[in-house]
């Protein structure tokens, strides 16, 4: 299906968050709706509010913040604002393919560079490679770092479960890239799918590891609200052999549902499976040089940018 862009006439680019399991304040999505079309995606259900449904729509229905450099240079002007880093894609992609065609997160990029703003990017597409020329700016101010999500190695379970994202190759390329570029890299084994992709931890990681990243990380599957029938649905018709022990393993990892809202486990579960998820991972983090702690962005240089409709400060 051709994806339908409708222009976003929000008013403000910046959420935020006070989750205590999610180590930012501030977060940044140019788009609503994600073309890349993850079954797991937790951000689905926010597709709801906007009157379309967390399937199809959320995938072929994406909404432009067409102005969100702008206003998020705007919102660095404020008086009010103390720095920290700002999440770049805290719900959907930063860099899904509609950056392409309309390049916002490169225009946050500017400004974020300009202001010296710490920005953290999350993204599983090889595109944020296009920005490689801002990145590398950036890094030498230690403003910027970058995730890359890494699901898995398989190209075939990618392509049915994350449809239109960059192959795992071609993310494990960018991982070099940037890493070579001197760009502090961390991948995200995320989500975690017991009975699926589990597994795989070993093979990411040291996959990981043989593409320069500095650091890695995992989340376990969550399945909150429209989420669960839009995952179970495609996990029955694609991998039917496998989705009774799927389900039973979440389940066993979440109390017995298929998600858990709680702060202190939504992350990582509970119970048996989660526990030797936590164990793998710990492990061969550690042996694979990927389990030190991210070095702190700068928000020292800070430079509070004039805002668009030109005032000058008085001070």
């Amino acid at each position: 299906m051709a994806t339908v862009f409708q222009a976003d006439t929000s008013r403000s680019i910046i959420s935020e968050n006070d989750s205590p399991d999610i180590p930012f304040r501030y977060s940044l999505n140019p788009y609503r709706g994600c073309e890349h079309g993850c079954a797991y995606c937790y951000a689905r259900p926010t597709h709801e509010y906007l009157g379309f449904d967390a399937g199809l729509d959320f995938e072929t229905k994406t909404i432009v913040k067409e102005n969100a450099p702008d206003l998020f240079r705007d919102w660095l002007a404020r008086d009010a604002y103390s720095p920290e880093p700002i999440m770049f894609s805290g719900v959907t992609d930063c860099y899904q393919p509609a950056e392409r065609r309309f390049e916002l997160t490169r225009g946050c990029l500017e400004d974020a560079y300009e202001a010296r703003q710490p920005v953290v990017i999350i993204t599983k597409n090889a595109l944020v490679a296009r920005d490689l020329d801002l990145l590398i700016e950036m890094a030498e101010h230690n403003v910027v770092s970058v995730a890359i999500s890494v699901t898995t190695l398989d190209d075939e379970l990618a392509r049915t479960m994350e449809p239109r994202t960059s192959t795992p190759a071609a993310r494990l390329r960018t991982v070099s890239e940037l890493s070579a570029a001197g760009i502090p890299t961390h991948v995200m084994v995320a989500p975690v799918i017991p009975g699926l992709n589990d597994s795989e931890i070993p093979r990411i990681l040291e996959a990981a590891r043989d593409a320069g990243a500095g650091g890695a990380s995992y989340i376990l599957l969550r399945l909150p609200l429209a989420v669960e029938p839009v995952f179970l649905e495609w996990l029955r018709r694609i991998e039917p052999n496998k989705a009774e022990r799927v389900e039973t393993r979440l389940r066993a990892s979440r109390g017995g549902d298929l998600s858990d809202s709680r702060f202190s486990s939504r992350m990582r579960g509970d119970g048996e499976f989660a526990h030797n998820i936590a164990k793998t991972f710990k492990v061969f983090a550690r042996k694979y040089g990927l389990n030190a702690r991210p070095t702190p962005l700068c928000v020292e240089h800070f430079q509070r940018p004039l805002p668009r409709n030109g005032q000058f400060r008085l001070f």
